[in-house]
């Protein structure tokens, strides 16, 4: 996350409080504050999509806090009435009635008017990963290593079991949202991400991949893809930065677990 950025927003929303706004002043002013705080201060960036949805969920919810209360209400309204009204506002007025449709007419002409570019390259599904990678100051062999909990699953079915569990827990509370229920890519955010997540339950995704590879694609997320993997741009996150080692392990287990799918055996040399 950009710190200067949110640290920016959360002076100036202190600041304004003693600048004595009106309910109107305010639900702008929160509007804006998410908006600048989502939009530039997390890195890497958000998708537009993403972003427009989230904005369009503050936007119901601040609705809602308005209308919640008959006061409030009421204080957000009469300054809007007062501008329709009166008549010392009637300059401003005609200049708001002709700008707003002018600039939605020519945000529309704009976006029209872009050519659709080919892509320089194709895009390689799964581009080949690094020989190791650095996890949280630890170096992950990805090219020699293995799951530390898989040999669980015949050793020691209990503990394999534990950590099947804690898995669950880990996609359910993380995954879930763009990979969906059934691991099959139809998240509730799915189809505004481009390109959309995998569909794990595909013989094609993670039946194909080395626990190590899934690994690497997590931890790093789509900042630590390669240019060969372009030139979409990918949504997923660099979960190293929430997630422990363990727990991307467990997840992995719990995504061959659920779909029934096997690991791509290591090939012998």
């Amino acid at each position: 996350m950009n710190l200067f950025v949110l640290i920016g927003v959360a002076v100036v929303m202190a600041a304004l409080r003693f600048a004595r706004l009106n309910m109107l002043g305010w639900l702008a002013a929160w509007w804006v504050g998410v908006y600048v705080g989502v939009q530039y201060g997390i890195d890497p960036p958000m998708p537009a999509s993403i972003v427009n949805m989230f904005m369009g969920i503050v936007t119901v919810a601040l609705l809602t806090y308005m209308a919640s209360d008959s006061t409030r209400l009421a204080d957000t309204i009469r300054p809007i009435v007062r501008f329709m009204v009166e008549k010392k506002f009637k300059v401003p007025l005609v200049i708001v009635v002709l700008a707003l449709p002018a600039l939605v007419g020519f945000r529309v002409y704009v976006r029209m008017s872009q050519g659709v570019s080919a892509p320089v390259f194709g895009r390689t599904v799964h581009p080949a990963p690094p020989s190791t990678i650095s996890f949280k100051g630890t170096q992950i062999d990805l090219v020699g290593g293995h799951n530390p909990y898989r040999e669980l699953e015949t050793s020691d079915p209990t503990a394999f079991a534990t950590h099947l569990v804690n898995g669950r827990r880990v996609y359910h509370e993380n995954c879930v949202f763009c990979h969906g229920d059934r691991m099959e890519g139809d998240g509730i955010y799915a189809h505004v991400l481009d390109p959309i997540p995998a569909n794990f339950s595909d013989a094609g995704t993670i039946a194909q991949l080395q626990e190590t590879y899934l690994f690497w694609r997590i931890a790093k997320g789509a900042p630590g893809l390669p240019e060969e993997s372009g030139p979409w741009a990918s949504a997923m996150p660099a979960w190293e930065e929430f997630l422990t080692e363990e727990e991307i392990w467990d997840v992995i287990l719990y995504l061959y677990d659920y779909t029934g799918q096997r690991p791509r055996a290591r090939e012998a040399h």
